[in-house]
């Protein structure tokens, strides 16, 4: 080991201390040493020195504490020319440093409580791009995903790349790889975050490029989410730093990236990840220590170029990460799942009530199709100008001698996800109100339709290979062609929602979730029953069933109803329990029969949103594709926007058409007789079985009774057509009593 390391990290650790010591004198001179500290909203309160030593820093006094802790760290200066090559001293000047550095960004806070966000992304246009440490909403919307696997670890970059495009470069390889990049400290005055920005790139937890703050001292709030999901997810107790260490070590796959010249204040803070098995990796030529020991293999390596150092750190974290090429220009990877493609940055659109979009996934003989075929018959991409719209039919043929016809809607609805994957692409909905945006720079780079195809054929092959030998895929972009696949998609969806009609909820002691919307939607948790199919409307109890064998850790989980606690609005016990942790900890009920009281969540892939008309002492409904006025002053999309996004809005619920006519829609709150309004299209789609249920129900031709836009779009329009009518919801108790 070099003695420069050494002597680099060891002043490094006495320089940090000293300053910060300086820091709280200064503000003890000033403030009330009973002046309250912290990073906000975390039970945890300074998360590396309370996980490490179990002292809670809440006042300006209590720091002096783990000052006190650092300085007693500080090995003694490197002397002469000969240095015993331990790491040691190095870790220990290493943790100094880190204590202060924590310290440090404590007291800037105090000092500029305005300086970072504290949220999931920074406010750009307001020109404040550092978002400052996770709180606890974020860790355990995040943190989880380090345990189960799904963010196999962080890169921490540190300083800044010699130009944005390398910059750049380097963040999306990671993103690749579905790790987050965890990004503090400039390099002569210049960040990698600032680069991604002029790079074009989107930043924020959402695109797992995390902005911490312009200083090296950010790098701290890095360790502090690490150790915090310890904590969090892994039972280590504060204080126990042994344990602490060793679970970060085997379980958070993390390193450090230093873009640019490492000084002092970057030697001791690399000093200190070593503590962590984080190794360090740079792009310049500082003195290395390759022999294992804390870390995995090498702690410090130097000179890695720009376009190897990815793969490089990957390799010396012993990171395994099983990556498959996909032939299309873009990026492609979880990371960009959460990317918008928002109006100024749109080329253009398919679906979404602009065009129809429809997809199908159907069971093909084996003799029928050729693996790997993808077709665009008609207009592409390159055929339209900025603005433009198109129809999309994307049919998937799949062939298999372990397939069956019931796995189709379960790839079906994967359409949503994979397609979300790719840079640039934006998919909202399912089945046939499917939308597809494509921004300009995925344009510029040349993505074409075809390349949808190419992307489901490759993750189809990786993703469900036990079920699947051939997948051919085909996609529409003529009207008269995506009209037709339309027409028969419809017939198959109403056979496959029809398989579970004469089930009942009370017929299974077991439901199933559907998370599939998460990445838009972190708090919305769907649970399909029989009598309560997905609001997307694209998987009943049956699908996920069947999901759920094919995919036993995937988003379709079994849950035991347990005890029923409300028969009327459909509560349950163990329903309960699995939403806390599923949306973790946003909700901790919902009733499945109601939407007055603690509705479902509802997310922006609903077709369907149900609103109280008070005036009218009922309820309307509007699909996705009915673009105009409603009873309730909103349109769809200004109710999706409104209570899409995962929220549970008494007066307001998500939910499917076919949902409409099952026998426990809003049963408590009186059933489908609530049902006053909805646009003419939906009534015409399932006007037989509407009339159905009413009869049931013991009203006659109830579909008739039911107004819709023809009639008025208001309350006060509909009322005295429904008085004349005398729909059966004017005589029903309150809906708001």
């Amino acid at each position: 080991m070099s003695r420069l390391v050494a002597f680099a990290a060891i002043q490094g650790g006495y320089k940090v201390v000293s300053q910060v010591e300086g820091e709280l004198e200064k503000a003890l001179a000033s403030q009330d040493a009973a002046t309250k500290i912290g990073f906000g909203n975390t039970a945890y309160y300074l998360p590396v020195i309370y996980s490490l030593t179990g002292m809670k820093c809440e006042t300006l006094e209590d720091l002096r504490k783990p000052l006190e802790f650092a300085r007693g760290l500080l090995p003694p200066h490197v002397k002469g020319q000969n240095h015993l090559p331990y790491l040691g001293p190095l870790l220990d000047a290493g943790m100094a440093g880190i204590f202060a550095y924590e310290v440090k960004e404590a007291l800037r806070i105090l000092r500029e409580p305005e300086f970072y966000t504290f949220t999931e992304d920074p406010d750009i246009d307001a020109g404040k791009i550092w978002v400052g440490p996770a709180d606890d909403t974020i860790l355990r919307k995040r943190g989880v995903e380090f345990v189960d696997g799904s963010a196999p670890g962080f890169a921490a970059i540190v300083g800044a790349a010699p130009n944005p495009e390398i910059a750049k470069m380097i963040v999306e390889d990671y993103q690749k790889k579905s790790l987050y990049i965890f990004c503090a400290a400039n390099h002569n005055g210049k960040t990698v975050i600032e680069q991604c920005l002029e790079a074009g790139m989107q930043i924020g937890w959402n695109t797992r490029i995390v902005p911490f703050g312009p200083d090296i001292s950010s790098a701290v709030f890095a360790l502090g989410f690490a150790n915090r999901a310890a904590m969090a997810f892994g039972g280590v107790q504060p204080g126990d730093y042994r344990r602490m260490l060793m679970y970060n070590k085997n379980r958070i796959f993390a390193f450090v990236n230093a873009l640019g010249d490492v000084g002092t204040e970057w030697a001791v803070a690399a000093a200190g990840a070593v503590n962590w098995g984080f190794p360090t990796l740079a792009d310049t030529d500082i003195p290395e220590i390759l022999p294992t020991g804390i870390c995995t293999y090498e702690h410090v390596v130097a000179n890695v170029p720009h376009d190897e150092i990815c793969q490089k750190s990957v390799e010396v974290r012993g990171l395994k990460i099983n990556i498959t090429e996909i032939d299309i220009p873009l990026a492609f990877g979880p990371a960009f799942e959460g990317e918008r493609v928002r109006g100024g940055d749109l080329y253009c659109q398919m679906g979404g009530g602009k065009t129809q979009c429809t997809e199908l996934v159907k069971m093909a003989d084996m003799k029928e199709i050729e693996d790997g075929k993808v077709e665009v018959v008609g207009p592409d991409i390159a055929d339209l100008k900025e603005g433009d719209t198109l129809p999309l039919g994307i049919y998937v043929q799949i062939a298999g001698r372990e397939f069956q016809e019931d796995f189709e809607p379960i790839l079906e609805r994967q359409i949503h996800h994979l397609i979300n994957y790719i840079q640039g692409v934006m998919h909202i909905g399912q089945r046939d109100i499917s939308w597809v945006r494509v921004s300009k720079g995925a344009v510029e780079k040349g993505f074409s339709l075809k390349h949808l195809g190419i992307v489901l054929h490759a993750k189809f092959h990786q993703e469900f290979q036990k079920i699947l030998d051939k997948v051919q895929i085909t996609l529409y972009s003529k009207k008269e062609d995506v009209d037709k696949l339309t027409e028969r998609a419809r017939a198959e969806y109403k056979h496959r929602d029809e398989r579970v009609d004469k089930m009942t909820d009370e017929d299974v002691d077991t439901f199933y979730s559907c998370t599939l919307c998460q990445s838009f939607a972190p708090s919305h948790v769907c649970t399909v029953s029989p009598e309560r199919t997905g609001l997307c409307g694209a998987y009943n109890w049956m699908d996920c069933k069947a999901s759920f064998e094919i995919n036993p850790t995937g988003p379709n989980q079994p849950i035991k109803k347990g005890k029923v606690l409300d028969p009327k609005l459909g509560r349950f016990e163990g329903v309960d329990e699995f939403l806390k942790q599923a949306s973790k900890g946003a909700h901790e009920t919902y009733n499945f029969y109601s939407m007055v009281h603690a509705p479902m969540t509802t997310c922006g892939c609903c077709e369907c949103i149900a609103a109280m008309l008070p005036s009218c002492n009922g309820v309307m409904t509007v699909n996705r594709d009915y673009a105009g006025e409603t009873p309730c002053g909103m349109k769809f999309t200004t109710l999706a926007g409104v209570m899409g996004g995962g929220a549970a809005s008494p007066g307001f619920v998500g939910h499917s058409k076919f949902n409409v006519t099952q026998k426990k829609f809003i049963l408590g709150d009186g059933g489908l007789l609530r049902v006053v309004w909805m646009p003419k299209s939906l009534k015409d789609e399932i006007y037989d079985r509407l009339n159905a249920r009413g009869k049931e129900m013991g009203v006659e031709n109830l579909a008739d009774m039911i107004a819709d836009e023809t009639v008025g779009i208001t309350e006060d329009e509909i009322l005295p057509f429904l008085q004349e009518k005398g729909h059966p919801a004017l005589n029903m108790e309150s809906l708001i009593s």
